[in-house]
């Protein structure tokens, strides 16, 4: 499923019932500014309004809402929370939404959010808030099953994998990549050969040539077979 940022965001949709809304926020003067704000917009209804975790979870399970609106920073560590509460809600009350409200343009953030799936979930600045219609979009959208991520949120994630170091498995071959993909499950040259119907000389050839390309010529066999296996595997999970 695409995930829409925040300027596809103009078209509004009208429901028979208010979205139910548990807004988090350790800020005071914001939190009742919020409340005012969602208060003239009949799309919404605050059913709780808290600033702490612990608040938060107690909201929660008190009152299941529609979505939660949190801040990603409160008490009591004033760290990760909103993250914590997203993680919590997916554990113990998947139908709810949660829409994070942050400061932190930070990949890592983005990520964790949305590493157990993106379903019903959204990433915003704060500086969202400024136009409502933005923030009860989102708001919609994870109500719907929806999500949303604030464009500033994309390019930095866009720029973060752009600065990652550079592979050097992508010199590799396909075929290479291949063959070193079934080295990687432990098999023996024949056993690899037999898998991807080469001869066993083709193999060494190709073993030789991903050896060369990973910096790994002047290895003994053993090491050099396991130390490419190991720049295998970690990139796999770096990729996921």
């Amino acid at each position: 499923m695409a995930t829409p940022t925040v300027q596809h965001q103009r078209r509004r949709y009208h429901r028979a019932v208010a979205i139910r809304v548990v807004l988090a926020e350790d800020n005071v003067l914001l939190r009742q500014g919020l409340v005012r704000l969602f208060e003239q917009t009949d799309h919404l209804r605050i059913i709780a309004a808290v600033g702490t975790l612990a608040e938060l979870i107690e909201a929660i399970d008190t009152d299941a809402p529609d979505v939660v609106l949190t801040d990603i920073r409160m008490p009591p560590t004033h760290t990760d929370e909103g993250i914590k509460a997203a993680t919590y809600c997916r554990e113990h009350h998947p139908s709810v939404g949660v829409v994070v409200l942050s400061q932190y343009a930070t990949p890592a953030y983005a990520h964790a959010l949305f590493e157990q799936g993106s379903d019903g979930r959204a990433y915003l600045l704060k500086d969202r808030v400024a136009d409502v219609d933005e923030v009860v979009y989102a708001i919609d959208a994870v109500a719907r099953g929806g999500s949303v991520v604030d464009p500033k949120i994309v390019d930095e994630l866009v720029a973060a994998r752009s600065r990652r170091p550079r592979s050097p498995l992508e010199h590799l071959t396909s075929r290479e990549r291949e063959i070193l993909s079934e080295l990687a499950t432990g098999k023996s040259n024949v056993a690899i050969a037999n898998s991807v119907f080469l001869s066993e000389r083709a193999i060494e050839k190709h073993s030789n040539s991903i050896f060369s390309k990973l910096g790994l010529s002047e290895e003994p066999d053993v090491n050099r077979r396991v130390k490419a296996v190991l720049l295998y595997l970690a990139e796999e999970r770096t990729d996921r």
